[in-house]
């Protein structure tokens, strides 16, 4: 009877991973966002502050909006029941998102989580359409869709940072469009990955 480590199951380490980011920002809510953001004249000598960047909110609204949306990105890896691949390459994501920003320096200062959960929603739609079978990839093609939509109505090439009704802080939308092609890129590395390795092990 083979053993299933807790992490192993499918939907579990992307609930984790989830679990993580939305701790680690609301721990980050008293820390000086200058000593976590990004910025890109400090992406060389401060690497880091691609991965500590998402921990950052500008205000308690833009975090309690980011720790919800966390929740559904969470819900939707379970409910997708995605394998650990898929949270791996959503993790391999997080920093790459934030190196994405390099295309627009003028973009001084970045914070929030909603780059890097941009980035999980691409890699669940990515691992629904080329894995999943009828509803399955049917839903992932709908999820895929509407990411698209999104990004094109908020136009990253546009201005770099943006206000939006009901918001009390800019939004960077260039943010959006960079988590989404570090999902679908790491994504599309993962599963590239895992079939090789099952090819391998086919007798």
């Amino acid at each position: 009877m083979a053993v299933r480590l807790p992490l192993t199951a499918p939907g579990r380490a992307w609930v984790a991973l989830a679990a993580l980011l939305a701790l680690g920002s609301t721990l980050a809510w008293w820390v000086p966002a200058a000593l976590l953001d990004w910025q890109p004249g400090l992406a060389i000598s401060e690497p880091w502050r691609a991965w500590s960047a998402v921990f950052v909110h500008w205000s308690a609204g833009h975090l309690a909006a980011n720790l919800g949306a966390t929740a559904a990105v969470a819900a939707l890896g379970w409910a997708a029941r995605v394998p650990p691949g898929a949270t791996l390459a959503w993790c391999a994501a997080w920093p790459v998102t934030q190196l994405g920003l390099l295309l627009r320096p003028g973009l001084a200062h970045y914070g929030g989580l909603s780059g890097v959960l941009h980035a999980g929603v691409a890699v669940v739609a990515l691992w629904l359409v080329t894995t999943g079978r009828g509803r399955h990839r049917f839903i992932g093609t709908l999820l895929g869709i509407g990411l698209l939509a999104k990004l094109l109505l908020e136009q990253p090439w546009g201005t770099v940072l943006r206000r939006v009704a009901g918001w009390d802080i800019a939004v960077a939308p260039l943010a959006h469009a960079t988590g989404a092609a570090a999902g679908l890129l790491c994504g599309a590395l993962a599963l590239l990955a895992s079939r090789g390795g099952v090819r391998q092990s086919a007798p």
